[in-house]
């Protein structure tokens, strides 16, 4: 079973390649995969949060989430934070 891997890199496309070879620099830079929206009533809590990691607005689509996120934001041993940065996909057999 080959698993493939999709994301938006800096300044170009999308990308596609197997999951066994992405670069983990590649996916660091990636732009979010999904696009958060706002509406009323929704029933989640997505936004964004100022990471003083990445100096930078995160985004975020959930309370479990953005709990998460601020765990990662103040571990010294943390580099980079990417929300969502790719799709992930695969092909599966018959069960």
């Amino acid at each position: 079973m080959e698993a493939t891997v999709s994301f938006r890199g800096r300044g170009s496309g999308i990308e596609e390649c197997s999951w066994a070879s992405v670069a983990p620099a590649s996916l660091q830079t990636a732009h979010p995969w999904r696009t958060f929206r706002w509406y009323r009533n929704q029933k989640h809590y997505s936004g964004t949060y100022w990471s003083a990691t990445m100096g930078d607005h995160v985004i975020y689509e959930s309370r479990l989430e953005l709990s998460r996120l601020l765990f990662a934001d103040f571990d010294p041993s943390v580099r980079a934070i990417v929300a969502q940065p790719f799709l992930l996909q695969t092909v599966l057999g018959p069960v």
